[in-house]
């Protein structure tokens, strides 16, 4: 059964770590160069798999004492919350162009390009912490890929217009907060627990 307050959670928190990163702005370069609709294919099922190698991961920190997940999820929590306060504004990254506009050819860029990018990114990182955290897969995973899909297509067909209406030094501090509160959260429990 699907939690819809867990899946809302990590929504939140996955899709306001996730829009500042490179990820909008490759998602931005190439949907300017190809078909969006194609470009959105190759990005989803590179993102469906990091969040199942995440998820999968996560549920592996549950069979460890309730205690020490706490305090482990939490030392993470507090780890990416800094990570995203220092870290430094990226420019755009080149692209590489396929020779052509098929499906497979531009899905198939998306697709390595999220993969190699995405591996072991905070966010993928974030998602293997709420799953050990909730102990609820289903929830945890629907809500990540959800964040990830929202924030590649709207990188797709409008990264731009975002950024120009909300700065993304703000989105990034609404992020940290969200971890930052997750981290103290956890701790408590490891400590209180």
């Amino acid at each position: 059964m699907i939690s819809i307050t867990v899946t809302a959670l990590v929504f939140g928190v996955v899709f306001l770590a996730e829009l500042p990163d490179k990820t909008a702005l490759a998602g931005l370069v190439l949907g300017t160069r190809y078909r969006a609709s194609y470009v959105f294919a190759g990005v989803a099922a590179a993102f469906a798999l990091h969040v199942a190698l995440a998820v999968a991961a996560g549920s592996v920190l549950t069979l460890l004492p309730q205690q020490l997940v706490h305090a482990l999820t939490g030392v993470l929590f507090l780890g990416g919350a800094a990570v995203l306060l220092l870290k430094k504004d990226e420019g755009e990254e080149e692209v590489r162009r396929p020779e052509n506009q098929s499906f497979w050819k531009v899905a198939g860029a998306g697709f390595m390009l999220i993969l190699v990018a995405e591996f072991g990114d905070l966010t993928q990182i974030m998602t293997a912490n709420l799953a050990a955290r909730y102990d609820d897969p289903l929830s945890v995973g629907l809500g990540a890929v959800l964040a990830l899909w929202a924030v590649a297509g709207l990188g797709i067909v409008g990264g731009k217009a975002l950024m120009k209406r909300v700065p993304l030094k703000l989105i990034t501090q609404i992020a940290a907060l969200l971890m930052l509160a997750l981290g103290v959260w956890s701790l408590w429990e490891a400590i209180a627990g």
